[in-house]
C-alpha cells in the first residue's frame, strides 16, 4: 500500500481539484491522510466530500512536524508527501512515482513540478529552471523537493524528518539517505501543477524575460490548465429583495434564473430571498429556494456582499461547498447569451480571483468629494489614443471563489474583466421608466438570442 500524506493550510481553492487528481489514479491501492494546521476557510469539508482515511491536525506547523506526523497514521509500505496546493497532471503519477523503487538502492522520488498559465512569472522561471525533462540518478546531489514526492517507510522509520526546521527538511531527509550510500531518483513523469516557485525572486522583469525564453523552448506551458470545468461545482445565487415585477408577461426574477438554467457550467441555481411567495415563484421556474434571508438583510443600506455572505452561510449548513460562486441580479435581463459560461472559463484559465463584467466608457468621467468636482479620467485626448476607463456590472455577473465571500469581499485582489459590447445589456430595470424601455426592447431582444 501507498499512503499518500497531503499538507493543508487553507487550500479551499486547489484541494478539490488536488484530490480529483489523487483519486483518478491508475494505481489503485493508496489511502490519503490529510495533515491540517488549522484551516479557517472550508478545505476539510470539501476534503471530506473525498475517501479520505484520516484528517489530522498539526496546530504548530512545520512541514517536518506535519510530515511526521501524518506518516506516523499512516499504513502504507511506500509514502507519498504532496501539497495541498499540487495537482497530479494524469493518472499515472502516482504508478509512475512508484515504479523507481524496483531499484532497492532507491531511498526516494521526486517529481516534475510545471507551472500553471496564470502562475507569476518569477515562479514560472523557478519551476522551468529547476524541474526539466530528463530523468536524473543522484548520489552526491541531496537536492529533493517533498511537495511531489515518494518515499520507502523503512528509511522513513530510520530517518524521520527535521521537526524543527521551517524549510529544507526534505534536503536534510536526503544528504542523511544520501551518506548511508542510497540514491535520490528526479522521475519528470511523475508530474504535478504547482502554482508556487520556489526562490520567489523579487526581479520581475528579469524574471519575465526568462520565462518568455523557456515558453519558446517549450510553449505548452501556455495551456496548462489545472482545473476539469466539467467536475466543478458552480453554484448561481441571485438575491431578490421583495416582489418581483412583470416584463413583457413574465416574471422580471424569470429572466435572469432561465439564462442561469441554460449555462452550462452551472449546477444549481438559488434564489436568496425572504419572500415566501417569490419562493415558492421561483421553485416553479426551475431555481432552488432552500432557505428565506432574514428581512434585516433587504434593508437599502445593506450591503450585497454581506447578502451573499448570509447566502453562502446558509448555503454550506445545507453541506453545499461551491467551487465557483456566480452573482446575479434579476435587474438584467439583457444578458448575451454565452456571458455566463464565457465569465466562468475565463476565471478557470487565468486563475482570477474574481471575473467582472464590465462596460467599457471612453466618455470623460467626473466624481465628486466634498463638494469638489475632479475628473478621474486620462484627460481630452482623442478617442482612439486614450486608454478606455471600464464601468463595473456586477450584478450582470460577477464569478468569484466562496473563500472572498465568506471573508465579506465579492472579488479579491486578482481581478478579470469581461468587456460587454451589446447596448442593451448594461440597462438595469429598476423603476417604472426602465420598465418602459424594456417593454419596447425585449420582443427585439429575445428574436436576437433565438439567432
Amino acid at each position: 500500500m501507498i499512503s499518500i500524506i497531503i499538507r493543508t493550510k487553507n487550500e479551499e481553492r486547489w484541494i478539490t481539484p488536488c484530490l480529483m487528481g489523487v483519486f483518478k489514479q491508475d494505481y489503485k491501492d493508496f489511502e490519503v491522510v490529510l495533515v491540517d494546521n488549522v484551516s479557517t476557510d472550508k478545505t476539510i469539508e470539501k476534503a471530506l466530500q473525498f475517501d479520505i482515511a484520516k484528517v489530522i491536525t498539526c496546530e504548530d506547523f512545520r512541514p517536518g512536524l506535519a510530515l511526521n506526523m501524518g506518516i506516523r497514521e499512516s499504513k502504507g509500505e511506500y509514502i507519498v508527501c504532496l501539497s495541498g496546493h499540487c495537482i497530479p497532471v494524469n493518472d499515472k503519477w502516482l504508478s509512475n512515482l512508484l515504479e523507481n523503487f524496483d531499484d532497492g538502492e532507491v531511498a526516494g522520488v521526486y517529481g516534475r513540478q510545471e507551472p500553471l498559465a496564470f502562475t507569476p512569472d518569477t515562479d514560472k522561471r523557478d519551476l522551468s529552471v529547476i524541474f526539466g525533462l530528463d530523468r536524473r540518478m543522484q548520489k552526491k546531489d541531496s537536492f529533493f523537493h517533498n511537495a511531489n514526492s515518494m518515499l520507502r517507510r523503512k528509511l522513513w522509520e530510520e530517518n524521520p524528518f527535521d521537526e524543527t526546521l521551517a524549510n529544507i527538511e526534505d534536503r536534510v531527509w536526503a544528504e542523511k539517505v544520501l551518506q548511508k550510500n542510497y540514491k535520490i531518483v528526479y522521475e519528470p513523469r511523475a508530474s504535478v501543477y504547482h502554482y508556487h516557485g520556489i526562490h520567489h525572486n523579487a526581479n520581475e522583469e528579469r524574471c519575465t524575460n526568462i520565462v518568455r525564453i523557456f515558453e519558446t523552448l517549450k510553449p505548452e506551458t501556455e495551456n496548462n490548465i489545472h482545473l476539469d470545468i466539467e467536475k466543478l461545482n458552480i453554484i448561481a445565487i441571485i438575491p431578490v429583495k421583495g416582489k418581483s415585477g412583470y416584463l413583457n408577461g413574465k416574471p422580471l426574477v424569470g429572466y435572469t434564473i432561465e439564462q442561469a438554467l441554460q449555462s452550462k457550467h452551472i449546477n444549481k441555481v438559488i434564489v436568496s430571498t425572504d419572500d415566501p411567495e417569490l419562493a415558492k415563484l421561483c421553485e416553479k421556474l426551475g431555481a432552488s429556494a432552500p432557505f428565506l434571508r432574514d428581512e434585516s438583510l433587504s434593508e437599502g443600506f445593506v450591503d450585497i456582499e454581506k447578502v451573499l455572505q448570509y447566502s453562502q452561510e446558509k448555503i454550506e449548513d445545507l453541506k453545499i461547498f461551491p467551487d465557483l460562486i456566480v452573482y446575479l441580479e434579476i435587474t438584467f435581463p439583457f444578458r448575451p447569451k454565452q456571458l455566463i459560461d464565457d465569465m466562468i472559463i475565463q476565471l478557470v484559465n487565468n486563475g482570477f480571483d474574481s471575473v467582472l463584467a464590465v462596460r467599457k466608457e471612453s466618455r470623460s468621467i467626473w466624481s465628486e468629494e466634498d463638494g469638489k468636482i475632479e475628473r478621474i479620467d486620462k484627460g481630452d485626448i482623442p478617442r482612439k489614443y486614450k486608454e478606455p476607463s471600464f464601468v463595473g456590472l456586477k450584478g450582470l455577473c460577477c464569478v468569484t471563489h466562496p473563500e472572498f465571500l465568506r471573508e465579506g469581499s465579492l472579488l479579491g485582489e486578482r481581478i478579470g474583466i469581461y468587456e460587454v459590447n451589446n447596448p442593451y445589456s448594461p440597462i438595469e430595470v429598476r423603476g417604472k421608466k426602465e420598465f418602459r424601455l424594456a417593454e419596447k426592447i425585449i420582443e427585439g431582444w429575445e428574436e436576437e438570442k433565438s439567432r
